[in-house]
């Protein structure tokens, strides 16, 4: 314990709060909640406490900490679950890959809602679904919700019921059309409710629901909408016919249990809705060592990341010690009713608990088994290429380079990092070319290679590590033009390659003839994978600097918004021409930065009548993206 810990750990008051430990560069590397964060903090510098491992690492690497107090110790694990999220800790336990977990959004704050897919819950008033674990999964519920309900997929919410020309989902029968105002609002906020029940997984009050209204439509003669509700029901009771019923007492309640690995512990959920299995949804965690408790930290991850929260959670093991009870009370605040975490005892849910146990097992299983596998494919590229190229030892650390542009304009790299043959996002570094006008990819090449290793040799610690292994997107041009900025700062004895397109032959400096591997070389694939992910890293950039400049093109014609109200915007609605044209006065007005009169301009400017609005929009979707080499 240095001084600076020791003299805040005096000063660290016997109340509820959050504290965060830091390394010595500042990073938060772990964070944590107490009821009394006093006696919490102490302990970790304790020596006679019986710490593991993965703990008496962490302590080793704090160099310092801070606290937030909070009013109970339920304020505290809320804050607790929104710190993890935000810093990521290193060693706290954190479901894997969570960002990437997709929701269904239904945008009930519109007056005629949307159903989509999205990545991130956000604070806006829709209603979430989710997460889910399989992308592939969720499309397909997409897709036949939207056969079921002809729901609008448009973004646009300005100007309803004034457009002159429906879109072909209209044309189809797959949207009311609300923006030529042949949708109904009471009939379309209807559909949206039933819509709501298919999630929550209330399917058979659904089907008891479309048949009433199919009854009161046929009474009323309406018999194309009688037949579209008796479609729909029918389409819904195929889908309930497949569910396994697990209860007769219709029930509610979600299933938790999981399996532990060496590595990893594998989470599943089995949602019962109503007494039926409606699905289930599998999670892997990390950062858990020996028999440190898994539930408690998924149970606040996860449910932080819902909107539905059943009456009734199982789970095969309680909560002790402190903790005990507090879960369950964050749970309670959370959805605004009593939550229980039980413990089957018998019967047929102490069935179903071994069953999701089961499933754990084996799907764990399978993923090391996979990953295993994986490995050591990977080991043996890694050995292929060190035996192919003549290298002094295996590849650990490999740089790929990749330009992009259009013509010579907006011209960019990037530079992708592996470490023992895995991708390193953290590491990935991207250039906006400067000193090269013109289409120009070998001055462009050596632009970036000269400004990545130049810095590498004053130990800048963003470029301090060399790589074992240059990869250079191209052929010999390309290859020759990073060689010779390499021998000019020092680092001649660099392995370089330069792996081509076409063919994807790999080019050796000073060798006339290139190294060709099979298809199916693990060697081959490795740079292939690294080249692939340089190619989508510099066209992202390259897009994102485009789509910048059209912005601003497109804003520079609006009289009277000047260079700062520009940027305003810009900031404000996340580069999307689309969010400024589709918001509202009062919005625009609010902007930092913005006069009234600047944002009644853009609002009039973005808001034309008639054949106008129409030229608009069509010049707003010219600006999409293109895909670019």
């Amino acid at each position: 314990m240095n001084e600076n810990i020791e003299e805040k750990i005096q000063k660290l008051p016997v109340s509820p709060g959050v504290y965060l430990m830091r390394d010595e560069v500042g990073k938060v590397i772990y964070v944590g909640k107490a009821l009394s964060l006093k006696s919490r903090v102490r302990s970790y510098f304790n020596e006679l406490g019986g710490h593991n491992e993965k703990t008496k690492a962490m302590v080793r690497h704090i160099r310092d900490l801070e606290w937030i107090l909070t009013d109970s110790e339920i304020e505290a694990l809320i804050l607790e679950c929104n710190l993890i999220k935000k810093y990521k800790p290193k060693y706290n336990i954190r479901l894997m890959d969570d960002k990437s977990y997709p929701y269904l959004k239904v945008t009930v704050g519109e007056e005629y809602p949307r159903l989509e897919l999205v990545r991130h819950m956000s604070q806006d008033g829709a209603r979430y679904f989710g997460p889910y674990t399989s992308t592939g999964a969720v499309n397909e519920t997409l897709k036949m919700l939207r056969q079921l309900f002809p729901l609008r997929t448009c973004k646009s919410t300005a100007h309803w019921g004034k457009q002159t020309r429906p879109c072909l989902n209209a044309h189809i029968g797959r949207c009311l059309a609300p923006c030529m105002g042949k949708a109904d609002a009471g009939e379309y906020q209807q559909m949206i409710r039933e819509v709501i029940l298919f999630l929550e997984g209330k399917q058979e009050t659904l089907c008891r629901q479309l048949e009433a209204e199919m009854l009161k439509a046929s009474e009323a003669l309406e018999f194309e909408k009688a037949a579209r509700l008796r479609d729909q029901r029918m389409a819904i009771e195929k889908v309930v016919e497949k569910q396994k019923m697990v209860s007769e007492k219709r029930d509610t309640y979600d299933v938790i249990n999981y399996a532990r690995g060496s590595r990893k512990v594998c989470v599943q959920v089995f949602f019962i809705r109503e007494g039926k299995l409606q699905g289930r949804e599998s999670f892997f965690m990390e950062g858990i060592q020996g028999e440190e408790d898994v539930l408690t930290p998924f149970l606040r991850q996860y449910y932080s990341r819902v909107q539905h929260i059943p009456g009734e959670i199982y789970v095969p093991a309680p909560e002790t010690g402190e903790e005990e009870g507090v879960t369950e009370a964050w749970l309670s605040k959370m959805r605004g009713h009593k939550v229980q975490v039980k413990v089957p005892k018998r019967g047929d849910r102490k069935e179903l608990m071994a069953m999701v146990g089961k499933n754990a097992r084996d799907l764990l299983l399978l993923n090391e088994r996979q990953q295993d596998l994986q490995g050591d494919r990977t080991q043996q590229g890694l050995e292929e290429l060190k035996n192919v190229l003549g290298l002094a030892e295996v590849p650990h650390r490999m740089e790929c380079y990749d330009i992009s542009h259009i013509s010579g304009t907006e011209t960019v790299a990037s530079m992708v990092v592996s470490v023992d043959g895995k991708a390193r996002p953290d590491l990935y570094r991207r250039f906006k070319i400067r000193m090269v006008e013109g289409n120009n990819d070998f001055a462009s090449m050596a632009e970036v290679i000269l400004r990545r290793f130049s810095k590498a040799r004053v130990a800048d610690e963003r470029f301090g590590w060399l790589p074992d292994l240059v990869v250079i997107d191209g052929g010999v041009g390309q290859l020759s033009s990073a060689r010779s900025i390499l021998e000019l700062v020092g680092l001649e004895s660099l392995p370089t390659v330069g792996l081509a397109k076409q063919f994807d032959w790999i080019y050796q400096p000073n060798q006339p003839d290139p190294v060709v591997l099979g298809h199916k070389s693990p060697g081959l694939q490795l740079l292939q994978q690294l080249r692939d992910e340089a190619h989508r890293f510099a066209i992202t950039y390259h897009r994102l600097l485009r789509g910048k400049r059209n912005l601003t093109s497109a804003l520079d014609e609006i009289p009277g918004l000047g260079p700062k109200g520009k940027k305003a915007l810009l900031q404000r609605f996340e580069l999307s021409l689309k969010n400024i044209m589709n918001a509202s006065l009062e919005a625009l007005e609010q902007t930092p930065g913005i006069s009234k009169k600047a944002a009644g301009s853009v609002y009039d400017w973005f808001h034309p009548q008639g054949q106008d609005q129409e030229n608009l929009e069509n010049s707003c979707d010219e600006m999409r993206p293109l895909e670019t080499s």
